[in-house]
């Protein structure tokens, strides 16, 4: 980040870019963001919008990036390893149950922007992409001066203040909403995704951030009509937003 001339090291978060290449590339513009600030990722890079694979493969040639998965990454991993293949008729046809409902789940979550992308890359492009996502992590704690972050991108389900983070499940983690505004720590801020923030009950500014009991939500919608994508500075508590998805 630059503040007048000086330079400002900073740690940002955004969540669920959803192919929206453009505003992604507005939001880094906006926050001047450098190779020596850091960006987390709260998953759900994939689907939906125009540029899924264009905003991964942006990803992979940014070292200070660091990316946590969201169920749009878990439901692809379980596909995209069969369309690293031709489709032809023989292999529709070995194709099995498990694998053709988890194709059809995904389809209906928005797969198809990421499938036709996909689809153009040589097959060693389609290998770095799958390791790149297989890479990702199921959460990050990050500490910021005298405060403590956990990202993650649904949030904590079934949470109980006796369990360790290291005995959520991965549906825990990425699809369980669990209960809208339920505080999990007085210590730690919890920054979550997956929830757009237009949909949140009682929020008198949908479409932004939003914040309640220690839990900061901030998918703000970048593939949807009224929508937006943020970033949230971790050092700051500056919130930055891309124009509005017409």
């Amino acid at each position: 980040m630059i503040k007048g001339q000086v330079i400002f090291i900073a740690i940002y978060v955004i969540s669920d870019i959803h192919g929206e290449y453009d505003a992604f590339e507005e939001l880094l513009a906006k926050i001047s963001f450098g190779d020596e600030d850091t960006l987390y990722i709260l998953g759900d890079v994939l689907d939906r919008g125009p540029n899924p694979i264009k905003v991964m493969r942006k990803l992979m040639t940014m070292p200070n990036a660091i990316c946590i998965a969201g169920n749009h990454e878990v439901m692809a991993l379980e596909c995209l390893e069969f369309l690293l293949q031709e489709i032809s008729d023989k292999a529709i046809e070995n194709l099995d149950q498990v694998t053709l409902d988890k194709l059809v789940t995904w389809q209906y979550n928005g797969a198809s922007t990421t499938i036709n992308e996909f689809r153009k890359l040589s097959v060693s492009e389609r290998e770095d992409v799958i390791a790149f996502i297989q890479d990702f992590s199921a959460y990050e704690e990050v500490s910021v001066g005298e405060k403590e972050y956990l990202l993650v991108h649904a949030g904590l389900g079934n949470f109980s203040p006796e369990k360790d983070l290291s005995e959520y499940t991965i549906h825990d983690l990425v699809w369980d909403r669990g209960v809208l505004g339920e505080k999990y720590f007085d210590d730690v801020i919890t920054i979550t995704g997956h929830t757009p923030t237009m949909g949140i009950p009682g929020n008198s500014h949908p479409g932004y951030i939003f914040k309640l009991n220690n839990r900061i939500y901030i998918d703000c919608g970048a593939c949807f009509p009224g929508g937006r994508l943020a970033a949230f500075c971790l050092d700051t508590g500056e919130e930055f937003y891309s124009s509005t998805h017409r």
